[in-house]
């Protein structure tokens, strides 16, 4: 299995940070159902479930690729990954550091926008029949998500929000999990009362 890597462009969304909390860069380093040109050799496509296997993987965030680059790790919990309808989505706590300040300055100034991937691909399917032969991926092994200054895919982003605005989303969305969880017991109680 050959490593490889693919940049994503999408718009992106600066949410300034409040005093005395962590910046974090929000985005997608992958979309699903987009067909991209491979340096015109292939079209390629990911399919949706394609990180299903990856997100258990102690994955890191870079810039450009860079290994010495380092910004989140999902081991140590600043880089946390999901799949969703629309991709892979990536929330990376950015450090104190040099490439930390960079970063949030280049998002807050629209000077980066995209974010890539690096992977080995573990399913794919292949179709050779028209003029330019078409890859569908339906599994890698995820190493890498990167910030990168060219994106290949066109619909990646990456932007930054507050940590008080990621508390406050992850809060609403626990209560309403909750909620539909008692919803849920309440109808199930009043339908076996019903048959008692």
């Amino acid at each position: 299995m050959t490593f490889e890597t693919r940049t994503l462009p999408r718009p992106v969304e600066v949410r300034a940070a409040t005093e005395g909390t962590l910046r974090t860069a929000v985005g997608y380093a992958a979309v699903f159902n987009s067909t991209v040109d491979i340096g015109g050799m292939w079209m390629e496509t990911i399919s949706p479930g394609a990180f299903t296997d990856a997100l258990g993987q102690d994955v890191r965030a870079l810039i450009n690729h860079e290994p010495g680059r380092l910004l989140g790790r999902t081991a140590a919990g600043t880089l946390r990954l999901s799949q969703d309808a629309v991709g892979l989505a990536v929330e990376i706590d950015l450090p104190d550091t040099t490439d930390g300040r960079d970063v949030t300055s280049w998002l807050q100034r629209g000077d980066v926008d995209g974010m890539s991937f690096g992977f080995r691909a573990t399913k794919e399917t292949w179709d050779e029949t028209g003029d330019i032969p078409r890859r569908t991926i339906l599994g890698v092994d995820l190493r890498e998500v990167s910030i990168v200054t060219f994106p290949a895919y066109g619909d990646t982003s990456i932007a930054l929000r507050s940590l008080d605005a990621i508390r406050a989303e992850r809060r609403s969305k626990n209560f309403n999990a909750a909620a539909t969880r008692l919803r849920m017991k309440a109808n199930l109680d009043f339908r076996v009362r019903s048959k008692a």
